[in-house]
């Protein structure tokens, strides 16, 4: 086992492998699958799931003792909260679990619809759409939006899952460097017979931190007549006045007179399962589009709809999201007071300080030290390797959260200051990651 992965004991019949499992072996058509694993292992690649844990929390229990937990993306430390726990089990009390079939067959349960109402009116928009997963929004939206004879152009460090909806879609791809607007400008300056165009991007990127640009987006999406497709799925419930996101933040930073910077967003898409604590995507714009969305997006359509489990507990977080609002003050206190940590380390972090702070060291042995050295010192910080990131650009992401106490920030300056850069090879910097394979 990684020696980053904490082991928490379980019952002992739990760990036990089921009998029929000791007795299967593998079909000779899959003895290429044990050597790539040995590949990745040579490699220092190979990932493992870690063991079962009882709940998403700031620090976890584990047979060498207490960990604080910055991999989660519980950034606001809901994932946990009872008063989620007990609105999801209201609602299977009064709704039951599963809905039977997609939401064009057996309908969404009625907390699902209430969910969608509080969404749309939470981003401020006409109506919202939920989907299983943000995975599957983006995997349904992108496809549904952009045909052949259509153009995309997608900033190069886009999620995974913003890449495999352009993957989907039969449109002419474009790829430009990572929040370069001047290389964005030149490919739609570019022209060419395209139907339509679509400007995809994160607001917040999970691995950098950093934020788009959206205000240069939305002005080239204006000047083109392109739509403009934001992720707020590391931003919804964290930034912004009123933790709409990254949309909402520059928003408030306009100078006063400036166009309402949400109106020029065609489509946002955001997450419950990060700061928000519980679990699926969503997608927020003008009724037409929801309709076209419930029309066409096949990761919709083709998905049994949401469980009323999850939309209540989504509906009893964003409630609390916007009742709270010490718990988005408070991250972004300890954002600045982290990411200033590391800087004066040594650490070279991107401008935004964001909730998410990434050590990058280079190669992927050097991540893995440097995750061992932050869990001796009490921290659950796994390293992120290829393909989750460039070739080079392994690193160690810290992902901050709301319920972390003054001590857990003391000790993390600590390890920051002993456990510097130089205990990795030197990261690239700024490269425009192309994971796309031939689209570009």
């Amino acid at each position: 086992m990684d020696p980053w992965i904490p082991h928490v004991p379980s019952a002992g019949a739990a760990d036990a492998a089921p009998a029929t499992a000791r007795r299967f072996r593998s079909p000779a058509s899959l003895a290429w699958v044990e050597e790539e694993l040995e590949r990745l292992d040579r490699a220092d690649l190979r990932r493992r799931l870690p063991p079962p844990l009882l709940r998403q929390a700031a620090r976890w229990e584990t047979a060498d003792g207490w960990l604080v937990n910055l991999a989660s993306n519980d950034y606001l430390g809901l994932a946990g909260d009872p008063r989620l726990a007990e609105a999801a089990a209201d609602a299977a009390r009064r709704e039951g679990v599963g809905r039977g079939a997609s939401p064009l067959i057996c309908g969404r349960s009625a907390s699902g619809a209430l969910l969608e109402q509080r969404l749309a009116e939470f981003e401020q928009t006409e109506a919202a759409l939920l989907f299983p997963s943000g995975f599957a929004a983006n995997a349904g939206v992108v496809p549904a939006l952009a045909e052949e004879g259509d153009a995309i152009y997608a900033d190069a460090k886009n999620h995974a899952s913003l890449i495999d909806g352009c993957r989907l879609s039969r449109a002419r791809k474009f790829v430009y460097p990572h929040r370069d607007m001047g290389a964005l400008e030149h490919l739609l300056a570019e022209g060419g017979e395209w139907r339509r165009r679509l400007i995809v991007t994160d607001t917040v990127f999970s691995m950098d931190g950093d934020v788009a640009p959206i205000p240069e987006l939305a002005a080239l999406a204006a000047r083109y007549e392109a739509m403009l497709l934001v992720d707020e799925a590391h931003a919804t419930g964290v930034l912004g006045p009123g933790g709409r996101g990254a949309v909402e933040q520059f928003a408030s930073e306009a100078p006063p007179g400036t166009p309402p910077l949400g109106d020029q967003i065609a489509v946002r898409i955001g997450t419950l399962s990060k700061a928000l604590g519980t679990s699926g995507g969503f997608v927020c714009g003008s009724q037409a589009l929801i309709e076209w969305l419930a029309n066409r997006a096949r990761t919709c359509l083709f998905s049994t709809a949401p469980s009323a489990v999850v939309a209540a507990a989504g509906l009893a977080a964003l409630e609390i999201a916007a009742g709270e609002p010490h718990r988005r003050r408070r991250l972004a206190e300890l954002s600045r007071r982290v990411h200033a940590a590391a800087v004066a380390t040594g650490w070279t972090l991107p401008d935004s300080a964001t909730h998410i702070v990434p050590l990058r060291v280079g190669g992927p042995a050097d991540a893995l030290r440097l995750a061992s050295r932050l869990r001796e010192r009490g921290f659950w910080a796994p390293p992120i390797r290829p393909p989750s990131v460039p070739a080079g650009e392994s690193l160690v992401r810290l992902s901050l959260r709301a319920d972390l106490e003054e001590g857990d920030v003391d000790r993390l300056r600590e390890a920051l200051a002993e456990h510097g850069p130089s205990c990795g090879s030197p990261a690239s910097r700024g490269s425009a990651w192309r994971d796309w394979g031939e689209l570009a």
